[in-house]
């Protein structure tokens, strides 16, 4: 058993700092083996904190002390204290000058946290505590200084030298290194530190902001990546535009730059002016990226430049408030999307990740308010429910406003908090003074955790034209919270008469008639009416439109209601929600029973939605795609995971054979015809075909096979090479094959596109798959120091992968559990979040419980686990027998 528990920090502990550092210094000496920092630190006591026992404690982890001094006199042993954890001062006075200097080793830091080697460059990451791996501090978000930086590096190894900030020095130093001194005018927490050192190139731009300011613009990437940089700096100046007329927000330094860099933990990083992306969010050229890998640079890049005001110009107290800047910064570069692109399709894409990541948690021994009580390791809480669902309670918040009150909100939060750390009652509260409203109640979407379950009845009387819905809410059990207090929820529904058009939602105590169309409804208790009156007709009711809120709904639609409103439903969004649900029941219906018949009516309405030429492509492919397997196990009270396997094969088959002429045409229609663009209209065009080639492939149509190897040889774009890749693995045998042999030869130097090889083999429901990963982690491009590689490989078979992981012999768990003990020393972060595939264990059927439980019993047994593996195994197996 592991040693020495950690214990956990509590949101109700929070004390303000004891003392504040105003100014903070830093000279770098950089070097990869041996690197020099020297930290001048100007520290005051805090007024508002309570005096202590005059000693200071500051943060320090893998540091080489060799120097401290106190207003320029030498520190001997008997003046301070030092652990594995900490520098303790023993005596201070109230305002003081501090020096310490350290010695650091970036090429020895695997976990990827502090200063670490990434290829030749050096590169930073310290959100949430990786300063502390720098150099001495009180590295927590509360303590916000401004910084100078000096760095100092040989000239031929390092010729760019980056920090936060604005660049004010730059010269030569006569022994073949140089220095460069960078400063931030706006004071900002460690955590939002950034330093780059490399042979770096850069595109190059520039933008003038709404208020006539000119700002630089650069991307520093490897020189041989200078071509792959196009879009990513067209959505950083879409992303800069946007905010300036959506929110108001202008860029407040000279320059902004972003440096790409091959090993990082996350997707991007928001330091201050100097963004640290993993190079997947920067580079996409047509024929190296998909249209997905677009989006998502597209998305990223404008979530970092967001992170300007929310997050770093107004950043959290603690790290219990982190959805403060990432569930509000996720809203906005979700509606920044929206307005680039398809703004139904992009809300289907985040309600789907939604349900398929942040549900279960939920539902899980993770589950944690959007506001943790507490952690043991807060990398453990970058969650879907901090960011996802976090952007959810932003998102109801702007409903329940309004468009114009919800923009005064955010401009009196930023006008009354700049360059504060605040809390997520800070934000609640601007919303408050600026609509007038009381969101006391609202207030428990930060508190509680779980998902809320809303159970509607609807009753009409057709004498009086009158239609009543019955709203009850229940929200489960969640660890540590067994009970629930009713939420504050928005619910955006509309009445649909018998020709599909929207009916007039006026309610029984309305003086005056409505206009048809959706209307908001606020559900506060734990059962409430709404009556509706003077309707014609009896109505199909189109429930929880947009989603408007994190919840689960259950009512009792008919198949034929369904059918209706997946023809005739005005928003997108409900649409595409009622084809899921529809698709959701009669493969549950196989899953129960394989020799189910499969309606003709629904054959009839999936080819009138195919080749219906009005409908927007992009959507029209969302409503025709099939749940996937993981989204109908977590549907199952026992994940039945060969049963779903098999209904979804046996679906898709049907699909394809009964409609193969059809999706034939459809996907010949929709090819290209000139040269790749990435628009919402050309997206839609190849997702259609594509899913049409799929579903002829599901069916083995002889022809689909021929037009999967000529679209895979001759495409000029990565999304249709990777759909047809994928296919051919999957369905192709010995074409599959060569199909792989010849990507590899072709992109082997692409070490992004080269991600996408090891994935399509990891997530290929064949029987041999395990093997064939078990073979790749000893393929001479794979390694496990590598975050993108890990989770292309090992990451991709066991979360996208569930018949193979979860194959009955157990040997997926014990594939994991090994990667786990081998990952969990060099990179705790990954390691623990690889560990999450097995912790809904109870889930399953009792053999596959047992196998489950045995591995993660066999990882928590390592007696020097890490933090952050530890937490979630133990979490995992809390109460087990």
């Amino acid at each position: 058993m592991y040693r020495n528990t950690p214990h956990p920090v509590f949101l109700r502990d929070y004390q303000p700092p004891e003392f504040l550092i105003d100014r903070v210094d830093l000279r770098f000496e950089l070097d990869p083996e041996r690197t020099s920092v020297e930290a001048r630190l100007q520290v005051r006591r805090n007024p508002a904190a309570t005096r202590g026992d005059g000693s200071l404690r500051l943060h320090g982890e893998q540091l080489d002390l060799e120097q401290v001094s106190m207003n320029d006199r030498l520190l001997t042993p008997a003046d301070y204290r030092v652990d594995a954890e900490s520098l303790t001062l023993l005596r201070v006075p109230d305002r003081f000058g501090l020096m310490t200097r350290v010695r650091i080793h970036p090429s020895l830091n695997t976990a990827l946290e502090g200063l670490y080697q990434s290829g030749d460059m050096l590169c930073t990451q310290c959100e949430a505590e990786g300063f502390r791996r720098i150099t001495y501090f009180l590295d927590r978000p509360d303590v916000m200084a401004c910084y100078g930086t000096t760095l100092v590096a040989d000239r031929r190894r390092f010729p760019v030298l980056l920090s936060n900030g604005n660049r004010v020095e730059s010269r030569d130093l006569p022994d073949g290194r140089h220095l460069v001194r960078w400063e931030d005018p706006f004071p900002k927490p460690s955590y939002l530190f950034a330093l780059i050192a490399g042979d770096l190139s850069a595109v190059e731009d520039g933008y003038t902001t709404a208020s006539g300011r000119a700002v630089e613009l650069k991307i520093y990437v490897e020189p041989h990546n200078l071509d792959k940089c196009d879009h990513a700096m067209r959505s950083l100046k879409k992303a800069m535009r946007w905010d300036e007329e959506r929110f108001g927000r202008e860029y407040d330094l000279d320059v902004f730059m972003i440096v790409a860099v091959s090993h990082f933990n996350m997707g991007a990083m928001e330091n201050k002016g100097l963004n640290v992306f993993n190079d997947k969010y920067v580079l996409a050229r047509p024929d190296t990226a998909t249209d997905a890998d677009f989006e998502g640079i597209e998305g990223v890049i404008a979530h970092e430049y967001f992170h300007n005001w929310t997050g770093n110009r107004i950043t959290c107290r603690d790290w219990f408030q982190l959805s403060l800047k990432e569930g509000f910064t996720v809203y906005r570069d979700q509606e920044f999307s929206a307005d680039m692109g398809s703004r139904g399709v992009k809300r289907i894409n985040d309600v789907r990740l939604l349900r398929a990541h942040q549900f279960p948690e939920d539902g899980g021994p993770m589950a944690h308010p959007v506001r943790p009580e507490s952690y043991i390791e807060i990398n453990n809480f970058y969650t879907a429910t901090v960011y996802q669902k976090g952007a959810e309670v932003v998102r109801m918040q702007a409903n329940l406003l309004g468009p114009e009150r919800f923009r005064q909100a955010t401009d009196l939060y930023f006008e009354r908090h700049d360059g504060q750390a605040v809390t997520t009652d800070d934000f609640v509260r601007c919303m408050e003074a600026a609509s007038g409203r009381d969101l006391g109640q609202f207030r428990r979407w930060y508190d509680q955790a779980g998902t809320p379950e809303l159970s509607i009845q609807a009753d009409d009387d057709a004498d009086d034209g009158t239609y009543t819905l019955t709203i009850r809410q229940h929200t489960p059990p969640t660890p540590g919270q067994p009970v629930k207090m009713p939420f504050h929820i928005p619910l955006a529904i509309g009445l649909l008469g018998p020709d599909g058009q929207d009916l007039p939602t006026r309610l029984a105590d309305e003086p005056s008639a409505t206009a048809p169309g959706t209307r908001v409804l606020e559900l506060r208790e734990a059962e409430q009416r709404f009556r509706f009156t003077g309707l014609p007709v009896r109505p199909v009711p189109s429930l929880l439109r947009g989603f408007p809120a994190p919840v689960k709904l259950r009512f009792a639609y008919s198949d034929d209601e369904l059918l209706f409103l997946m023809a005739h439903d005005s928003d997108g969004f409900n649409r595409w929600d009622a084809a899921q649900t529809l698709l959701q029941r009669l493969l549950l219906a196989l899953v129960a029973d394989p020799e189910v018949g499969i309606p003709d009516q629904f054959f009839a309405a999936f080819r009138r939605a195919l080749l219906d030429s009005s409908s927007d492509r992009a959507l029209l492919a969302e409503v025709l795609t099939l749940p996937s397997e993981s989204y109908l196990g977590d549907q199952m009270e026992v994940v039945d995971i060969d049963g779903i396997h098999h209904a979804h094969t046996m679906l898709g088959r049907h699909i394809g054979e009964r409609l193969g002429e059809d999706l034939l045409r459809v996907y010949r229609d929709n090819g290209e015809t000139g040269p790749y663009v990435f628009t919402p209209q050309a997206s839609g065009r190849r997702a259609l075909k594509n899913l049409a080639l799929g579903y002829l492939m599901w069916a083995g149509d002889a022809r689909a096979l021929g037009d999967c190897q000529s679209q895979f040889a001759a495409a000029h774009n990565m999304t249709d090479v990777m759909a047809a890749l994928r296919l051919l693995v999957d369905h192709g045998g010995a074409e599959g094959a060569q199909a792989l042999d010849e990507f590899y030869r072709r992109w082997s130097r692409e070490s992004l596109v080269l991600d996408k090889w090891f994935s399509v083999q990891a997530t290929s429901p064949r029987p041999d798959t395990l093997a064939r990963v078990i073979q790749l982690m000893g393929h001479s491009d794979f390694s496990l120091r590598n975050p993108n590689r890990v989770r292309s490989l090992v990451g991709a078979f066991c979360n996208a992968n569930p018949v193979r992981f979860h194959a009955a012999n157990g040997g997926g768990y014990r594939f994991l559990a090994d990667c786990v003990l081998e990952l969990d020393p060099l990179n705790p972060q990954i390691a623990s979040r690889l560990l999450k595939a097995m912790i809904h264990w109870r889930r399953f059927d009792h053999d596959r419980q047992t196998l489950m439980r045995a591995e993660i019993a066999r990882i928590l047994a390592i007696e020097e686990l890490s933090k952050d593996a530890f937490e979630v195994a133990s979490k995992a197996l809390e109460g087990a027998v």
